[in-house]
């Protein structure tokens, strides 16, 4: 756990967090991408909650909701202040 709230997210830094969503996941829990699902078209995989660290890309204070950049799959998530914890500054490295 870590000192910051999402009240210390300061723009013009970067900022990262925890996070949990419910969304459409395979069969090994990786979000599935269903962008190009057409209405009444099957989503493929079962809904489930996704867990995982990403980057705070945007924050909407009125409406309490983040976009956040996941790691892991890599996709953007729109991701309720109550479902996001760990909240932290982001430290870029370059691989060597």
């Amino acid at each position: 756990m870590t000192e910051y709230s999402l009240d210390d997210v300061t723009a013009g830094e970067s900022w990262g967090c925890r996070f949990r969503i419910t969304t459409m996941l395979d069969s090994d829990g990786v979000p599935l991408d269903t962008k190009f699902l057409q209405p009444g078209d099957a989503a493929p995989g079962e809904p489930g909650v996704y867990e995982s660290t990403g980057v705070i890309r945007v924050r909407d204070r009125n409406s309490r909701q983040l976009l956040v950049l996941d790691m892991q799959s890599p996709r953007e998530f729109v991701v309720s202040y109550d479902d996001v914890w760990d909240v932290d500054r982001v430290e870029y490295r370059e691989n060597t």
